[in-house]
């Protein structure tokens, strides 16, 4: 399937590291030059090649969906049943996901910055379609968690006792 056409401007990895001053401009090209040889994720030859800390590309990995997902709002209060009926509760509560609706043939889905990895990594090997998440806080999700997908034992306070527990500052 073809990804759809968006018209949003999204800022590549690289220009987010030399912002944030974690990278040059020359560093970057660099990473380009040997991203052409190689082959490899960028984000991957920046962590290779100048030791940049995975948690900095995956933070700027998470700014680019953010504006990308800029233009998409998570409305829990209406999500397509169909986008619903992809997950089961449980998979929806492991991955830390709520699908809320097809847009141009791409799933549109709500989760965390700290969970947004696993979730494309399950929307893509486990269910095969494409995928465009917004990005929202850990209590908002599990509050819609809850509504959608209520599982015994499960609730926004756990969500949060998780996320104190394992010291993620990236809810």
């Amino acid at each position: 399937m073809n990804a759809p056409a968006f018209h949003v401007r999204v800022p590549r990895i690289g220009e987010l590291l030399v912002a944030q001053g974690l990278l040059t401009q020359e560093e970057v090209d660099a990473v380009l030059q040997r991203q052409r040889v190689v082959g490899r994720p960028f984000g991957l030859l920046c962590e290779e090649m100048f030791g940049i800390d995975p948690d900095f590309v995956e933070g700027a990995w998470v700014d680019q969906y953010r504006a990308l997902s800029a233009e998409f709002d998570a409305d829990f209060t209406r999500p397509h049943r169909h986008a619903l009926a992809l997950v089961s509760a449980r998979q929806a509560w492991q991955f830390r996901m709520v699908p809320l609706r097809f847009d141009r043939g791409t799933l549109v889905a709500a989760t965390t910055p700290g969970h947004l990895a696993r979730a494309i990594r399950f929307t893509t090997s486990v269910l095969g379609i494409p995928a465009l998440f917004v990005i929202v806080d850990s209590g908002e999700l599990a509050q819609a968690l809850e509504v959608h997908f209520p599982l015994d034992g499960m609730d926004v306070q756990h969500v949060r006792q998780v996320v104190a527990r394992n010291g993620n500052t990236r809810t």
